[in-house]
């Protein structure tokens, strides 16, 4: 059962208040003839329509729950009204549930960063060789979500292991809402398999990390200062590499306050490769700097599906079972095969819906 708290009511009274002004001053004949304010104004307005719609719905809803409510209580009335009048406060109870839950949607701030390019990680932690493998999958698994959703997928350095898959591997990943689909896969990633080499058929456990970098904007609040800034050039190597190994066009830079390192190997020349690189440092420059924040500011939080954490083992993926389970949200889908196809939604929505549950408890909190 939904209620609405006073200070909700609050808020959206001073919605509803601001709408009547900006209503006003859209039809003064000053504003009119004057373009820039006018489109100004009727954007803001625009934006707040959705949540003061619902609203306006709710206080109507409210009226005719208080007409129904006199009816039922009226002792003159007959039996057929009364059922009437009760049936109607039933109906009534229930739309007014659905357009809480609508505004409290509505309410959820929108994450600054949903819209944005990102950086993606993957490192192999422990388990060796497996793990190595397991980066591979993942890389392999977040390429294939990314062909499906239309993004541009360009790797930016790369450590490949000797029985394959990755040591190391980091991403530039562009298009729409790559942030918001992806944010929910920081964090590790372990895995459950029979190792090819295994004659005994034993089950080994390994693990990866996985970090989302959102890209920074030009106007973004990182600067760093070039003395601050070890730069490095090498040969390329791996896929690719034969073309550029004429050159060392590869770029290392090193953060020395916070001894951050990032490479970029990907592009022919130099001078790209540097500014790739430059962009993704000050995005891991900005998400260190978030992630405190965040769990400052999380403590409190029951659930932390997007704290982005690394320490924090998000996920199993169990080959035996065919099994892959997300730890955060206690939910688990005999769909591994789907999912490292690239089938990421399956377990993005659950998370993107656990995520705006989590908020509007906070709101209501």
């Amino acid at each position: 059962m939904h209620f609405m708290k006073d200070t909700i009511r609050e808020k959206l009274d001073q919605i509803l208040a601001l709408k009547g002004d900006l209503q006003n001053q859209l039809s003064d004949q000053q504003v009119i003839q004057d373009m820039d304010k006018f489109q100004r104004l009727s954007k803001e307005l625009h934006q707040m329509t959705p949540i003061t719609d619902a609203y306006e719905r709710y206080l109507s809803l409210l009226d005719e729950m208080k007409s129904a409510e006199t009816l039922v209580n009226d002792t003159q009335s007959d039996k057929e009204m009364l059922a009437m009048a009760r049936e109607e406060l039933q109906l009534l109870k229930s739309q007014e549930e659905v357009v809480i839950t609508d505004i409290l949607h509505l309410l959820i701030p929108v994450d600054p960063d949903d819209d944005k390019n990102i950086y993606l990680e993957i490192r192999a932690g422990t388990g060796g060789d497996e793990a190595s493998l397991f980066a591979g999958d993942l890389y392999r698994m977040y390429q294939l979500f990314a062909q499906s959703q239309g993004w541009r997928w360009q790797t930016v350095s790369s450590a490949p292991s000797d029985q394959g898959g990755f040591k190391e591997v980091v991403v530039h990943v562009t298009g729409r809402s790559v942030f918001a689909k992806m944010k929910y896969e920081s964090g590790t990633h372990r895995v459950q398999r029979v190792p090819q080499t295994e004659s005994q058929g034993r089950i080994h456990t390994s693990a990866c990390t996985v970090a989302i970098l959102p890209e920074c904007d030009e106007i973004d609040e990182v600067t760093l200062d070039p003395s601050e800034i070890r730069v490095d050039t090498f040969r390329s190597s791996g896929a690719g590499g034969q073309h550029v190994n004429t050159t060392d066009s590869a770029v290392r830079l090193t953060h020395l306050p916070t001894n951050i390192v990032v490479e970029c190997q990907d592009e022919r020349s130099q001078h790209k490769n540097k500014a790739r690189a430059m962009s993704l440092l000050q995005s891991k420059i900005l998400a260190v700097q978030r992630e405190k924040q965040q769990q400052e500011r999380s403590e409190q939080r029951r659930l932390q599906v997007g704290s982005g954490d690394r320490s924090e083992r998000i996920r199993t993926y169990n080959f035996p079972q065919g099994r892959i389970s997300d730890h955060r949200i206690q939910l688990t889908l005999y769909k591994l095969e789907q999912i490292l196809q690239g089938q990421l939604m399956l377990l993005v929505e659950p998370l993107q819906q656990e995520d705006s549950a989590d908020k509007i408890a906070d709101l209501q909190g």
